[in-house]
């Protein structure tokens, strides 16, 4: 391939759809690989190959938050893995000038980079979306989403409508496009409270109340975890829905330090994908941008960010050669 620099977009939960990755698997020996790799690695420990289920389902299943976890970060991989055969070159030598994901599709980001292995990002993404099924499962609660909402808002929202119960701006995803998150209770009242706000509300389906204080013993279970993860340093950018900046060593601490401590608050704390995408926007307009299967979200995100900055998706190999 060319020299010319990749900024790769990686999706996170809610891309998951049936016959994901499957495209990918049929027509690309790499991407097939992965899938067969995730397989020996999981085992039937979901019930049913991971392959079984990205391609087939059922979704009910799929769309449960502790296997549509591992099966976006296996079906994301693949299609890297496909890409880059296509482009002439390897993950390790593909030239990343940077790599963002969207929650889970972080883990992805970094494992793109280096800074994990797959197999260990597999049993780290498997581990925490059986943590956030299970928070979600102990406590009744929700997400709604606020169409015509900046952060501003979301959080006057968040105040007039808590009333003593966990309610939280939790995914900052584009200018108008905020998610709130908490109690179930809370999110009923978010939606009245929406419509006097001149706000569209709209629930959506998830198992709970995700990038929220709910999510803490999640993130108990996650942090024994990572540390015990093998973690390099990514050979590349890669952004902290945390921070909205590059992840990076702080006073004090390595930067494979800092990337724990960020997935570990990532899950109580608000994703600021937006900020994400400003600063790469900024720092990388030369780059070819590329997002990674399943699904087409972030470039629709990306036309509320910056509308002139063109995406490429993967959700299936190009019929044609670019």
């Amino acid at each position: 391939m060319s020299g010319t620099q990749k900024v790769i977009l990686c999706p996170g939960q809610g891309a998951q759809a049936i016959g994901m990755g499957r495209a990918w698997a049929e027509s690309s020996r790499q991407a097939a690989h992965v899938f067969a790799e995730a397989d020996e690695i999981l085992g039937d420990q979901l019930g049913a190959p991971i392959s079984t289920l990205c391609f087939e389902g059922p979704v009910e299943r799929l769309n449960q938050t502790d296997v549509s976890q591992p099966a976006i970060f296996v079906a994301s991989i693949a299609s890297l893995a496909g890409l880059c055969a296509l482009w002439g070159t390897s993950m390790p030598e593909l030239p990343l000038a940077a790599a963002a994901g969207l929650s889970l599709g972080e883990y992805t980001a970094l494992c793109a980079a280096g800074a994990v292995s797959f197999e260990d990002g597999l049993k780290l993404v498997t581990l925490r979306g059986r943590a956030m099924q299970d928070a979600a499962e102990a406590v009744p609660s929700g997400m709604v989403a606020l169409i015509g909402a900046d952060e501003a808002k979301a959080s006057e929202l968040c105040e007039r409508a808590a009333q003593g119960d966990v309610l939280v701006p939790a995914n900052l995803n584009a200018p108008g496009q905020v998610v709130v998150s908490g109690s179930a209770a809370a999110c009923d009242r978010a939606e009245t409270i929406a419509g006097e706000m001149s706000l569209r509300a709209a629930r959506l389906p998830v198992a709970g109340a995700f990038h929220s204080p709910i999510m803490a013993p999640a993130a108990d279970r996650l942090r024994k975890a990572l540390d015990k993860t093998a973690m390099n340093e990514p050979r590349t950018t890669v952004m902290s829905n945390v921070t909205g900046k590059p992840h990076a060593a702080e006073s004090g601490t390595t930067i494979t330090q800092s990337i724990r401590q960020r997935l570990v608050e990532q899950l109580t704390s608000p994703v600021r994908w937006a900020d994400n995408c400003q600063w790469l926007v900024g720092q990388h307009a030369e780059a070819d941008w590329d997002e990674l299967a399943p699904g087409k979200t972030l470039a629709g995100l990306m036309r509320r960010i910056e509308r002139t900055r063109k995406v490429t998706t993967h959700d299936e190999p190009a019929q044609e050669p670019a």
